[in-house]
């Protein structure tokens, strides 16, 4: 059974990629995936500094999100874009994350995991641009990001009272996109 960490690249409280992806890791249970559903919010850390890292150590947000992260076989990523880029607390947080730490092999935490993505904006869209960006840094580091994504725009009108996406012409392919990520993780673990 496919373990799925999943998360929004937005802190904010009504964010609609934080919707997105929890409608999403609901999609993924009902596929039989096991999902752990996070809020970055929770996991405050400083911007990443060399001069820091060097003098302090790790974050130990960073050391609980890195171990959490081991723990997954794969990632359910909702992230908005912000001037045709990814977000800069997912960004920091990816970094964070992707440093070596003693007696793990390079980028731990990342190697060999699935990943799906998703963007949700007001905009005509729908954060597109972003997903761009976050495939190929995704990408760079290790993780297997799936073909299929799905940028959802006019995000602002949905999403019903529950959470859920009731127009067909969006459900459907985030389901898709959330059955091609269960179905590729569930190969690529079980071999």
């Amino acid at each position: 059974m496919a373990k799925i960490l999943a998360f929004a690249g937005s802190a904010r409280r009504d964010s609609h990629n934080k919707k997105l992806v929890a409608y999403a890791a609901k999609l993924a249970r009902e596929q039989g995936a096991e999902v752990t559903l996070v809020d970055l919010r929770d996991y405050e850390m400083p911007l990443y500094d060399g001069d820091l890292e060097e003098e302090h150590g790790y974050p130990e947000a960073a050391d609980k999100l890195y171990e959490l992260m081991k723990q997954h076989d794969a990632l359910l990523i909702a992230c908005p874009e912000y001037n045709g880029m990814i977000t800069p607390l997912l960004k920091n947080t990816i970094d964070w994350v992707s440093r070596p730490r003693e007696g793990d092999g390079r980028l731990a935490a990342y190697t060999n995991k699935v990943a799906a993505i998703l963007s949700a904006s007001p905009g005509a869209l729908g954060g597109l641009r972003g997903l761009v960006h976050l495939r190929t840094l995704l990408s760079n580091i290790g993780v297997h990001v799936i073909p299929s994504q799905m940028a959802v725009s006019e995000a602002h009108k949905v999403f019903n009272e529950a959470g859920d996406i009731t127009e067909e012409s969006l459900a459907k392919p985030i389901t898709d996109t959330v059955k091609q990520l269960v179905n590729t993780t569930n190969r690529l673990t079980c071999e």
